[in-house]
């Protein structure tokens, strides 16, 4: 299924609105800058397309890292016209008022209808298919973790919907480390404190221990609906199962980051990407991806030509 992605973005966020051929919403949220974001990104669309060249995303510039960490996942990306976009502000809205929600929409719905008419952003160059297998398959396991932290999101509805009260975040290592201590609710139930907090430490956890851990208890505690025990104890195994995939998704994903920073110190012009303001190991080696925005000493001061201006 095709997935259309509107990114309407800002200095120090991006609102992204995410529709199907139909123009119905399949999601929308803002993103902060950075990694951070652009695995959220990740997140959001793997809930709705199998392929990245499925993904068609509209936003206002060409150029800067987030461009190219979008391209590097394989999504095709129109770069399209602020004027563009003003007036086809005006066709659907007769007040023409702006907002950042509103505009990510909008694109969306533009590149929905009338992608023919853009120009698709130029893609990464021969020289940087390296970064782009490691760009690729960090954001394909953020996929996979979705998938199955969506999974075992389903199965505790099922049978453990406490553990769901307790945990906002499934992939969390406070929660891995829980239910792989106790997957059964009557198991979890029964955890004191202190093993909890147990839990957690092995988890990683190392501040607000006994805090988390009581709030934790609490939770795990509170009544609800109970399956039947062979369905529970079912649903118990699979739980474990799950939570060892994620668990181990998790490490995989961390090691990607570090392989893709490995390999991007490497890089000749590694320092001068880094003393950019804002970026990071990881940012600065999707950017370097694109032949088009390399630097070098001497070509630095035209490098700001090729970053987005600030937007508010």
């Amino acid at each position: 299924m095709k997935v259309f992605v509107g990114d309407d973005w800002a200095e120090a966020h991006h609102d992204v609105h995410l529709m199907n051929q139909a123009g119905d919403r399949l999601g929308s949220k803002r993103l902060p800058e950075g990694l951070e974001g652009i695995a959220g990104l990740h997140a959001m669309i793997a809930g709705h397309a199998d392929d990245p060249g499925e993904v068609v995303v509209g936003i206002e510039t060409e150029r800067g890292i987030w461009v190219q960490a979008l391209i590097a996942a394989g999504y095709q990306v129109y770069a399209i016209n602020p004027k563009s976009v003003s007036r086809y502000r005006d066709r659907h809205s007769l007040s023409g008022a702006k907002s950042d929600p509103g505009d990510a929409k909008l694109l969306a719905d533009l590149v929905r209808t009338d992608a023919h008419n853009h120009r698709p952003v130029a893609g990464d160059s021969d020289a940087a298919d390296g970064l782009k297998v490691l760009a690729r398959a960090h954001q394909n396991l953020i996929w996979d973790r979705t998938r199955h932290t969506n999974r075992l999101r389903s199965d505790l509805r099922e049978y453990f919907p406490a553990a769901l009260i307790a945990f906002d975040d499934l992939a969390h290592r406070d929660t891995l480390a829980v239910l792989a201590k106790a997957s059964d609710p009557r198991d979890a139930a029964r955890l004191s404190v202190t093993q909890i907090r147990a839990a957690l430490k092995r988890g990683g956890r190392q501040r607000n221990l006994d805090t988390r851990a009581a709030a934790i208890q609490t939770d795990l505690r509170t009544p609800q609906l109970a399956a039947p025990p062979a369905v529970t104890t079912a649903f118990a195994a699979t739980t474990r199962a799950l939570v060892e995939i994620i668990a181990g998704l998790n490490t995989q994903i961390a090691g990607l980051e570090t392989e893709l920073a490995d390999h991007f110190n490497q890089h000749p012009d590694a320092d001068i990407y880094c003393s950019l303001p804002g970026l990071g190991v990881i940012l600065s080696a999707r950017c370097s991806q694109s032949s088009e925005t390399t630097p070098n000493a001497t070509s630095l001061p035209n490098l700001a030509e090729t970053m987005p201006e600030p937007r508010h």
